[in-house]
């Protein structure tokens, strides 16, 4: 296992430069993207030509795109992400002023739908063809086809309707001032929206996935062996069923930890959260070139550590599965 996940860490810098350098290919053949300077002509029709000149050249956007990829490549091998055009401060601490709220959000969200989708696919499952099982079936599906920002405009309908709950950003206006326990208690305040419109309208499918391969786990053989044994129900379905049908969910969770921020993108700016998510999409609108691969790089080694995540977590949830 341990050759195995250097293997897989030694890999990881190659498919890194070829994701962003795809990325960066990307980002010049869209039509204006990578002008950032060509926007500030429009919005500012008094700066001279040898002002957006000097501009250009002080980051380094007057070369060949090739030429400026490898430059922002050798950068960021020595951990220099580079300056913000908009902000006009370096992109590291742009992306961890913001990375530490999706990182919140992103647990929050997990660990919701999680902990609603599994018990609810197992039942589900147990009890086939129920009332509840149509019930959960039918609000699954509606779950799956409700997109995250719609959701997130549902709930901020409801919060302003209700005024049960904040309805914008992190934290209350005066909580400087809030003593320690009451600061947890509003930053948990303002999680419940974005935590439902991310995290608990995913159930749905995870529910299905779950319910759907412990479906097929309950027809197998070995399943009609155990009960033949005279084990208990309870102990054939979790100890032998849920243990073999959660494969699939385990890799489908690698895939989540990258997943959450293009979700978290619309969710955060539909809420006025204060996310990497909402950075990425200001970025793009404000034509911040390095802000965004900067970002998107980020999304790229979560999701390749999610998955090696997931292969490890593999190896243990199921004995049969070997890497080497």
């Amino acid at each position: 296992m341990i050759r195995y996940i250097a293997r897989r860490l030694i890999l990881l810098g190659p498919l890194l430069v070829g994701i962003t350098f795809v990325s960066w290919a990307v980002i010049q053949l869209a039509p204006g993207s990578s002008d950032y300077f060509q926007s500030l002509v429009l919005q500012y029709p008094q700066i001279s030509p040898q002002r957006i000149a000097a501009l250009r050249a002080q980051f380094g956007m007057n070369q060949p795109p090739l030429v400026q990829y490898l430059h922002w490549l050798w950068s960021i091998v020595h951990l220099n992400f580079g300056y913000s055009f908009a902000y006009n401060v370096p992109v590291a601490w742009l992306i961890g002023s913001r990375a530490l709220n999706t990182l919140l959000l992103s647990v929050t969200s997990l660990i919701a739908a999680w902990a609603l989708a599994l018990p609810l696919g197992i039942y589900s499952a147990v009890h086939q063809y129920s009332a509840l099982d149509g019930l959960l079936s039918a609000a699954a599906f509606v779950a799956i086809s409700v997109p995250s920002f719609f959701s997130a405009l549902l709930l901020l309908y409801a919060a302003f309707w209700t005024h049960l709950l904040p309805l914008q950003g992190l934290t209350s206006v005066d909580f400087d001032f809030l003593p320690w326990w009451d600061k947890i208690l509003d930053v948990a305040r303002h999680l419940v929206l974005p935590t439902i419109a991310l995290g608990v309208f995913s159930v749905g499918g995870l529910m299905r996935y779950m319910r759907t391969n412990l479906l097929d786990v309950l027809r197998s053989d070995y399943l009609q062996t155990a009960r033949a044994k005279g084990l208990p129900e309870r102990a054939v379905i979790f100890r032998h069923g849920v243990r073999n049908a959660i494969n699939p969910l385990v890799t489908l969770f690698g895939f989540e930890l990258g997943g959450l921020l293009s979700g978290a993108a619309f969710v955060e700016n539909v809420l006025g959260y204060p996310g990497l998510g909402r950075l990425v999409l200001e970025a793009v609108l404000k034509k911040d070139v390095f802000v965004v691969m900067g970002s998107l790089l980020m999304g790229s080694v979560l999701l390749i550590l999610g998955n090696l995540t997931a292969d490890i977590m593999l190896a243990y949830v199921d004995p049969r599965i070997r890497y080497d």
